[in-house]
């Protein structure tokens, strides 16, 4: 699965530490999950979601 997270964390001017801290996981985790390495339960999924103001289908989709 891939994700727009980067971007989306970069546009609101968040640092990987600062969306670890606002989500409760490890700075490790966001850079797994901005570098495909990882894919999320869907409660932090949603809790991506709900932070970044995007739907959760908007920020994770399936590769074509």
């Amino acid at each position: 699965m891939k994700n727009c997270i980067k971007e989306l964390r970069r546009a609101r001017g968040l640092r990987q530490e600062d969306l670890a801290g606002l989500l409760g996981v490890s700075r490790q985790t966001i850079v797994a999950m901005e570098n495909n390495k990882y894919d999320p339960t869907l409660e932090l999924a949603m809790k991506v979601a709900r932070l970044l103001g995007r739907p959760v289908e908007v920020i994770f989709f399936l590769e074509a």
